[in-house]
């Protein structure tokens, strides 16, 4: 056995610990998007593949007999990306994630199925709205420039972020509700944009957001073709330990 980690979240860090302390042989992959990223207790790589090709190229060089997808919920084309190699390469996958967040009570949602659709709800008045959807969407919102950003990144950016009207707050999940209370009160915050990303590390800030009454604009996560998954550490570690099975 030896398995490909695609990682980079909370989920992936929690099966890189119980791969080590099994010595179940294994690779944690990151996509190289963060500055440092959380080290390890299994060999690592860092930047990408070089699509679906270069992906089929590790996976034989390197002898991968399991493939785990263990990406963020909006990782869309590295999970296509692992749909394909693992089929041409004919190595079971499975794709390792967290359930979607649901509105609860007191919450005011509304859905946006994309970045752009999320950006269109914003044709308003200027409001102080926090934009928690990591850097790389960023640019869309300049097209609602009216409106002052507050922003809550990994790390400091290296280049200017085109909003005429922002705060920037560099911090590192997992954040606690009074934490993201204070976030939106010293901020001012009378609104709320994030990705339906789920699991526990971000979910303060919904918490926060329906304490105060905050409206949410909800990205849905994209639509990928159907793939075996699962949600709990146990179910990951029987499927690799059962009778070895083709396909994805």
């Amino acid at each position: 056995m030896n398995i490909l980690i695609l990682g980079g979240t909370s989920e992936a860090s929690a099966l890189a610990s119980l791969l080590a302390e099994r010595s179940i042989p294994a690779v944690y992959s990151y996509a190289g998007r963060v500055s440092s990223p959380k080290p390890q207790p299994l060999p690592t790589r860092v930047g990408g593949f070089g699509g679906v090709a270069g992906l089929v190229d590790y996976l034989k060089q390197a002898g991968i007999t399991h493939l785990i997808d263990a990406t963020h919920p909006f990782a869309e084309q590295m999970s296509r990306h692992a749909l394909a190699a693992a089929a041409q390469c004919d190595i079971p996958l499975m794709a390792f994630t967290r359930p979607a967040w649901q509105p609860q009570p007191g919450d005011h949602w509304t859905h946006a199925a994309s970045i752009d659709e999320a950006v269109d709800q914003l044709d308003s008045p200027p409001q102080r709205i926090m934009l928690a959807i990591g850097r790389q969407h960023l640019e869309a919102f300049a097209a609602m420039p009216q409106h002052h950003y507050v922003l809550r990144l990994v790390d400091h950016p290296e280049q200017p972020i085109p909003l005429p009207h922002q705060t920037i707050t560099v911090a590192r999940g997992p954040f606690t509700t009074s934490g993201d209370l204070a976030l939106l009160k010293d901020h001012a915050v009378e609104r709320l944009v994030c990705k339906n990303a789920g699991g526990d590390g971000a979910v303060s800030k919904l918490t926060a957001a329906r304490t105060l009454g905050l409206p949410v604009v909800m990205i849905e996560r994209p639509r990928l073709p159907s793939r075996r998954e699962c949600h709990a550490l146990d179910d990951v570690l029987a499927w690799l330990l059962a009778p070895t099975e083709r396909g994805v």
